[in-house]
This record gives structure tokens, C-alpha cells and sequence, in this order.
């Protein structure tokens, strides 16, 4: 045998070099899955170490220092005397090297849109949040049980995506339970994140996490949603705009309908539509006001009615008739 071999089977500090800040767990890097006689394990300030014999946890250290791996009480790591097994142990033992510091402001999203029902207005939201974290390795034996398994790595960004998967549920049982509608949703960003964090909390200790913080920063809509929250948005401000020239909401929207009608149509049907459209304005336009518009100030209610002409809710000349009905009124 060469003197290489056998200088691979003598003394050696065991660590972990150059840890990346994306990393949570990595295997010493040993080609038979042996441990040289002897050999003295060195844990770094935030790291920890787990000793797996035969697939199981036999130790865990937590406490940074320099430790001596003696071969009179760690009866399983390869010596000297194995020469007529070829320096190859029938026990393999394999060190896990984790991070116990605290890996801080970790960013999250949902991974798919959460849905649920406005309870407002009664329809469908689809939407998504995202926000940041920060958690740490607590229980290293049962996050090598339940989560890392005998995987050689495992990194920042596998448990970021192991809370996603947790969170989308969640998020959707307690905006149903909240019962905000989605114009607090922005006002609401503390109370919902606190509102999380408990059951996630819960659920990553079983994982051997411990959440340490955790922040909801924003939502957004999907295109649907949008579209719906300009239409209603569109509907108030097209009810405030009927009611400052004296006319309803629905009698607003007949006459925008047919003027969209007439404008879309070249033919004599289109020419019927426009004068149609005229006629209505007319009829609603020269209507005398209200009683509790007459009371009101002058001013005011013919600076609403500009508004409408502004907005290209009427024509100059509905402008005019409208105003001229009004000031016969008032005099």
C-alpha cells in the first residue's frame, strides 16, 4: 500500500471550511464515510455538529470548542488495526455540520394566489403577499429526522420554500376568519403577520425551526381582482358625479349606454341611438332640481355640474341647458 493511504488514516482536525451564509447543513466531505483515528472535531462560533452512526443520531454537539473523537469511546470509527479490511470499517459513521446562528430577513412570497371571498362585496379575491423572516436550526435531531434526511446539503433557500408551502393555507383561513374586506387589507399588515406567525410557528418546531420573526410587507391582486376593484371603484365615483347633477346612478349609466351605442354605430340604426341619447339628456338635464338641490348653495351645485362636463359625462351644450334650468330656479 502506498504512503498516502495510510497518511489518510491518521490524525486529522475535522471541520467546516469556508461556510456559506446560504448554507443550514453540510456532510464532512469522507470517501468511505470514515473517521480517521483520533481525529479532533472543531465546531465554530454558530455552528453545531451531528454525529450519524449507521443513519441514526448518535450525538450532537452544540457548544462551540475543539472535541477529541477517542476510538476507546466512539467504538465505531475506523483504526489502524482494520488493515485486513482494507482500512474500510463495517460501521460508517458520517458528521453533519449545521448552522445554529440565526439566519435573519429571509424573503418569502406565496407561491400561488390565495383565494378567498370579499366578505364586502361578495366577490372572489385572488391574491398574493410576501413579506420576510427569520428563523434558526433549534432541535438539530429532529431536523435531520424530519427534514434533511441523509441529503449532503441543505440550504437557506429549501426552508424558505418549506414555510411557503405552509403559508398559503393558512393565509386563506385567517382572511376568512378576519373578515376584512380588500381595501383594509393594507391597514391590516401587522395584525394578519401576527395572526400568522403563531400556527407556522407551531408547525416549524415539529420541523426542529424556530421561527424567530416574522413580517408581512405587502399584497397584490391578480388582473381579475383588479379589474373588479375599478369597476366598483368606477361605480362610486360615477354615483357621486350622478348625484351632483340631480340624476340616479342608473340614470346615468342608460345615457352613457346609449351614446356608446350610437358612437359604435355607423348606420340609421346608430343616427336613432344619437338622437335617443339627446332626448334623454334632454328630458333628465331640463328636469327642475330637487328640493334639497334648490336649497343648496348655487355655486356649489353648478361646480358639480362641472365636474360632469370635465369628466365628459355631458356635452357643453347639456352643460348649458342644465344650467340655465337651474338658475331660472334660483333667481
Amino acid at each position: 500500500m502506498s504512503f498516502s493511504f495510510f497518511r489518510g488514516q491518521l490524525a486529522e482536525i475535522i471541520q467546516w471550511k469556508d461556510p456559506q451564509p446560504h448554507e443550514l447543513l453540510r456532510k464532512f466531505p469522507s470517501p468511505h464515510d470514515e473517521i480517521k483515528t483520533a481525529s479532533k472535531l472543531l465546531i465554530g462560533p454558530g455552528q453545531g455538529a451531528l454525529l450519524v452512526y449507521e443513519g441514526r443520531v448518535a450525538d450532537v454537539f452544540e457548544t462551540e470548542g475543539l472535541y477529541h473523537l477517542a476510538t476507546d469511546n466512539q467504538p465505531f470509527i475506523t483504526t489502524l488495526l482494520k488493515l485486513r479490511t482494507g482500512f474500510e470499517s463495517e460501521h460508517k459513521l458520517r458528521i453533519y455540520f449545521y448552522r445554529r446562528a440565526e439566519n435573519v430577513g429571509q424573503p418569502w412570497g406565496t407561491a400561488t394566489p390565495v383565494k378567498y371571498l370579499d366578505p364586502v362585496y361578495r366577490f372572489p379575491v385572488e391574491l398574493g403577499a410576501h413579506g420576510n423572516f427569520s428563523f434558526r436550526v433549534a432541535d438539530a435531531r429532529r431536523f435531520f429526522a424530519e427534514v434533511t434526511g441523509l441529503d449532503d446539503t441543505y440550504t437557506v433557500a429549501q426552508a424558505t420554500r418549506l414555510l411557503q408551502s405552509r403559508l398559503g393555507q393558512e393565509l386563506a383561513t385567517q382572511l376568512a376568519q378576519a373578515g376584512w374586506s380588500y381595501q383594509q387589507l393594507d391597514a391590516q399588515l401587522a395584525t394578519l403577520a401576527a395572526s400568522l406567525r403563531e400556527p407556522l410557528a407551531a408547525e416549524l418546531t415539529q420541523l426542529g425551526l424556530e421561527l424567530t420573526d416574522f413580517r408581512l410587507t405587502g399584497t397584490q391582486f391578480d388582473a381579475g381582482t383588479q379589474q373588479r376593484i375599478g369597476q366598483l371603484a368606477g361605480v362610486g365615483a360615477g354615483s357621486q358625479a350622478a348625484a351632483s347633477a340631480g340624476l340616479s346612478y342608473a340614470e346615468l349609466e342608460k345615457l352613457n349606454a346609449l351614446r356608446e351605442a350610437a358612437r359604435t354605430s355607423g348606420s340609421l340604426a346608430g343616427a336613432g341611438l344619437q338622437v335617443g341619447a339627446g332626448a334623454e339628456m334632454g328630458r333628465l338635464l331640463t328636469a327642475p332640481p330637487s328640493p334639497a338641490q334648490a336649497a343648496a348653495n348655487p355655486a356649489e351645485q353648478l361646480q358639480k355640474l362641472k365636474q360632469l362636463l370635465d369628466a365628459g359625462v355631458i356635452t357643453a351644450a347639456e352643460f348649458e341647458a342644465k344650467k340655465k334650468a337651474w338658475l331660472a330656479k334660483w333667481e
